[in-house]
């Protein structure tokens, strides 16, 4: 098994506000999250990852923070928090909380301190400059929203500069007191319970802000003090990096050194390999994920991928070509609506997937089959849609569909005072999509969901081995790649188009391992032949998929 238990976690991104309300007001609260444990610990989640549940102005979904060290009223209390931690640890459960830290909300105390006296002591907590630097308009990370990344300040009569929004102000991360500050907030919070933190925008933390420089120098001294005061603080708990930055600056953010330890960073999300993933899905060929998995980034030793299909942003194809982004688009968003920020796209995979429930399974079989981690987001299990009639990255954060009432048992609270609608009509709505409807069909996605995440943690080989893309010829749909480690080897077979076919992997080792058994399946669409101890004539169906272990030496 594993040393470390983020290698085989099964992680679930949840939205406080819209999971389930406990007290009818229509917001989603820590108590209902609670009470909802003991379905995630059915399905199969070892973690929790929470989208931010601060106080907050509200204007950026909660990513925008008044006050680290509180819980937003609407969604509970400290105490709430901490019943939710012991409850959740008591099923086996953790939780990652997200750490928001490039900027604050201009409403925080700092900030507004900092804005009305140039004497305040926290002045220097955020990034000013007397002129108006000539990168002014550089930069925007939201295209089309923002005009700027440097604003005046009326009342300071000093630029201030923001990577997001002008309502975040970036804190100046050169100032020491800064550092302090926030690895107080790490430390407050794993006091109460939390296993780690996923690091929000983690490479604008890291860029040292100077007017007129475009990018600043980086300084990841930020990352490795952390690791140690968490370390020191709480010997499992994790750092998550979201940083989708070029392949070759990928491992600095899990090691100082290059082929040194695992230092910085515990886990990195995917970005790389999910975009060629949708790539695959979108030309019904595997070639794309076959170039990713061979240039996949090495990270250290210990260090793990966080791989997702869908999040809670848009998804990101802003490194992909045009071209590749415009077949994906072709495929997936093919409406203006569906698109956003011109590089990515507002929808869930089931609506993407135009409710193909074999195509929904091979895409998620494929990402679970990934070398890493698989993050899963709240509703992806029953096959959620968006709803897109609500602005931006809202499309996709709609309440949790628990039935077919009006308000999806997600809340008591009348539908017009919910803090999201409900989808009322259309393939994608409660009455259709509900996890009381699916719970009992032994043939729903949610029980294939439960069985997915059973047979996964069955399988520590993709948590934990080297993975291997199987070299022999094959269909241009097919994707076949294995896992080797000390724990056994296991071989995956996915079929990205709709056309069955049949496979000749006789050229391949199957191993023996000490059991001296031959290969045998432990999860497929379909109720295929036993695989030959050679591996010939494998039969595989269109958006078919097969786990075939070949060895176990546990």
């Amino acid at each position: 098994m594993s040393e470390r238990w983020y290698k085989e976690a099964v992680i679930y991104c949840v939205e406080v506000d819209t999971y389930q309300d406990s007290n009818g007001d229509g917001c989603g609260d820590l108590p209902g999250l609670t009470s909802r444990l003991d379905y995630l610990a059915r399905l199969g989640v070892t973690c929790l990852w929470l989208n931010p549940i601060h106080p907050s102005p509200l204007l950026d979904g909660g990513y925008d923070i008044s006050d680290y060290y509180g819980v937003h009223p609407q969604l509970g209390t400290l105490g709430d928090f901490v019943e939710l931690a012991t409850q959740a640890r008591s099923r086996g459960i953790r939780l990652v909380l997200d750490l928001v830290v490039n900027h604050t909300s201009d409403q925080h105390p700092w900030f507004q301190s900092a804005r009305s006296d140039p004497d305040s002591p926290y002045r220097d907590w955020y990034v000013w400059s007397e002129d108006e630097p000539p990168d002014r308009r550089q930069g925007m990370v939201f295209p089309g929203e923002q005009t700027e990344t440097w604003t005046m300040d009326p009342a300071a009569k000093l630029w201030y500069y923001h990577r997001f929004y002008d309502f975040q102000p970036d804190l100046n991360w050169s100032n020491p007191a800064v550092r302090a500050e926030i690895k107080k907030v790490m430390g407050f919070w794993l006091q109460l319970g939390a296993s780690g933190f996923r690091i929000d925008a983690a490479p604008f933390v890291i860029e040292q802000t100077v007017p007129g420089v475009n990018p600043g120098p980086m300084d990841f001294t930020i990352l490795d003090d952390w690791r140690q005061d968490i370390q020191w603080r709480n010997g499992e708990a994790v750092l998550l990096c979201e940083a989708n930055v070029a392949p070759e600056d990928v491992p600095k953010y899990c090691a100082a050194a290059p082929d040194g330890p695992n230092d910085r960073a515990h886990l990195m999300f995917a970005f790389g390999l999910n975009a060629k993933l949708w790539l695959a899905l979108a030309r019904c060929d595997a070639e794309p994920l076959i170039e990713a998995l061979g240039t996949l980034p090495k990270l250290a030793a210990m260090a793990q991928w966080a791989t997702f299909l869908r999040n809670h942003d848009e998804l990101d194809l802003s490194k992909l070509t045009d071209e590749q982004r415009g077949d994906v688009m072709a495929a997936f968003a093919p409406k203006p609506e569906m698109r956003l920020y011109g590089r990515g796209i507002r929808r869930r995979l089931a609506s993407m997937m135009n409710g193909n429930l074999s195509r929904i399974q091979l895409a998620y079989s494929l990402q679970f089959s990934m070398p890493g981690t698989p993050v899963l987001r709240y509703g992806e299990e029953i096959g959620m849609g968006e709803d897109l009639k609500l602005p931006g990255r809202l499309a996709i954060r709609t309440p949790m569909q628990w039935d077919a009432s009006r308000s999806a048992g997600f809340s008591t609270a009348g539908v017009v005072e919910l803090v999201r609608p409900v989808p009322a009509r259309g393939n994608y709505s409660a009455k259709r999509v509900n996890v009381e409807a699916q719970r009992p069909d032994r043939e729903s996605l949610l029980r294939w969901f439960e069985e997915l995440i059973r047979v996964l943690r069955e399988c520590p080989e993709i948590g934990v081995g080297e993975v291997s893309v199987i070299d022999c010829p094959l269909p241009r749909s097919v994707l076949a790649h294995r896992f080797d480690a000390p724990e056994g080897a296991i071989l995956l077979l996915h079929n990205l188009a709709d056309t069955a076919v049949t496979l000749d992997l006789s050229g391949v080792d199957p191993g023996t391992g000490r059991s001296g058994k031959k290969p045998y399946e432990v999860f497929a669409d379909d109720h295929y032949e036993p695989p030959a101890k050679n591996l010939g004539q494998l039969e595989l169906n269109g958006w078919g998929y097969r786990w075939i272990r070949l060895r176990r030496d546990a």
